[in-house]
């Protein structure tokens, strides 16, 4: 038998990331220095990175990525990010974060975009910390997009070669060839609306509609909404905050979980994209769906909200936070009725559009499995037709469609399977969880939502689940994020012998 892997091409991409890891350290650095706290939290994980980065870089010169490469190399960069990341965390040695476990958890749910948090106290962590917790969230957000544009779509994983069919990304690789130039474009779409959304919150602030709003809050919200990732530095997330900021966030979250190849047509004037997309329409559709049922529930069963306003805001808030992964919080949604929770807990399973920041199974896969369906009936009906599935005018063939219904189906027995390991783990600590809190937890993290129901609820934390339930937590929230196929292929022998 012979390697068929070349792990030293991965090895060396992963170093290159590494390598240039110490940029995004210097933003919690200049908090840090601004504010009179510790450096060297930040100071010592940047030597370290930019050392082990050119170390990994010296590995091989090859620089070629070939699919069984790709695989290793996406596992592998994010299980990395995710390490160097809980660096800061630990050497800063203040609150729950002082712990590796918590700490591997917190930085594993940034890079991932999740938003489940181990934080107990925040006023126990200085500024930076805290501002680091969204930069992290931030490199995730970006990082999924070029992983979705330029890497899952070609390796076909689960389905995610749809996303050329449904935007046309070959035409963005017609005018970005290479994957550094698609890259650029993507980088900088996503930098514009990031400080679209900080120019919006702070406006908000010098006009006096958001008096606790600083710049500094406005920075880290901004980076944790467009990457849909939903780490907040304030403890009551966006509650903390006034209706007006409340419904400033929610267009930020919808554009965030929005495919960014659509943006960027659209922003380039072509609206037929937009007009054309089958995706999108259910996209909007899912979350105008939800949210008239969830605002149903709490007008029908007595919320705990005063007023129309209240309640349609928060209901609009809440499902397009959840629908989003986002995962911020405008209210204690843990002590809405239980309608409405399980509305909510359905809203884990959709998640935002293919090619977005957003995690979860993602609607373009739901769009695909529901239009399968319906033709699957049809043609039981009439055997002699011939139906095709299409999806905005294009036909999805048919090892796509099986594809789909493969990835959705691995998902739902992944979080099956969590649960019951959620469920026997905390019960073995004698820790008291009811088994709809243990599906939350279970989907929250595997699906990157961040909060659930709870001890695992908007305002609560992870902390008081036991290590070995956090350190299965952190291995569901990175082969969730990174759409668990490349995971699962490292597991077979084939990937690694001829």
């Amino acid at each position: 038998m012979t390697v068929r892997v070349d792990w030293r091409v991965s090895c060396r991409l992963v170093g290159t990331v590494l390598r240039w890891l110490w940029v995004p350290l210097v933003v919690p650095l200049a908090v840090a220095l601004l504010d009179g706290t510790t450096v060297m939290p930040f100071v010592l994980p940047m030597v370290g990175t930019v050392a082990v980065g050119f170390g990994l870089e010296r590995l091989t010169d090859r620089t070629d990525l070939r699919a069984r490469e790709a695989f290793l190399m996406v596992s592998l960069t994010w299980l990395a990010v995710a390490v160097a990341g809980a660096t800061p965390f630990v050497l800063a040695g203040n609150g729950t974060l002082a712990e590796p476990v918590n700490a591997l958890f917190e930085s594993m749910s940034g890079i991932t975009t999740t938003g489940a948090t181990v934080v107990v106290a925040f006023d126990r962590h200085s500024r930076a910390i805290l501002m680091w917790r969204a930069v992290i969230q931030w490199l995730g957000g970006l990082g999924i997009l070029v992983l979705a544009t330029a890497v899952l779509s070609q390796l076909s994983v689960g389905g995610a070669q749809l996303m050329e069919t449904e935007t046309q990304t070959r035409d963005v690789q017609k005018l970005t060839p290479r994957i550094s130039e698609t890259a650029g474009l993507l980088w900088r779409l996503y930098i514009g609306l990031t400080g679209l959304q900080i120019a919006v919150l702070y406006g908000l602030h010098l006009i006096g509609l958001a008096p606790e709003m600083t710049l500094y809050d406005a920075v880290a919200h901004a980076f944790t909404t467009v990457s849909t990732s939903g780490f907040s530095p304030r403890a009551a997330s966006i509650a903390a905050f006034s209706p007006a900021v409340q419904w400033a966030v929610v267009p930020f979250m919808i554009l965030g979980a929005t495919n960014f190849v659509l943006l960027y047509f659209v922003l380039g004037g072509n609206l037929d994209r937009l007009r054309n997309s089958d995706e999108f329409r259910f996209y909007l559709g899912i979350l105008g769906f939800f949210t008239l049922a969830v605002a149903g529930v709490l007008f029908a069963e007595g919320a705990p909200h005063a007023g129309v306003e209240e309640v349609a805001r928060h209901s609009v808030f809440q499902v397009v936070s959840i629908v989003t992964t986002t995962g911020y919080a405008s209210t204690d949604f843990d002590l809405w009725s239980s309608a409405a929770k399980h509305l909510l807990f359905v809203c884990m399973f959709v998640g935002g559009m293919a090619g977005s920041t957003t995690c979860s199974i993602k609607t373009l896969r739901w769009l695909v499995v529901l239009k399968a369906f319906r033709r699957d009936l049809f043609t039981v009906a009439t055997p002699s037709a011939v139906r095709p599935v299409r999806l905005s005018g294009s036909v999805v063939d048919e090892e796509t469609i099986r594809d789909i219904y493969a990835y959705t189906l691995v998902s739902l027995v992944f979080f099956i399977v969590a649960t019951i390991f959620v469920a026997v783990d905390t019960s073995r600590v004698r820790l008291s969880i009811t088994e709809f809190e243990a599906m939350g937890a279970a989907a929250s993290t595997f699906f990157n939502v961040g909060p659930a129901f709870g001890i695992a609820g908007p305002f609560a934390s992870y902390e008081p689940f036991p290590r070995s339930t956090k350190l299965v937590m952190t291995f569901l929230m990175w082969v969730g994020r990174i759409e668990i196929i490349p995971v699962l292929v490292l597991l077979t022998p084939s990937y690694w012998r001829s």
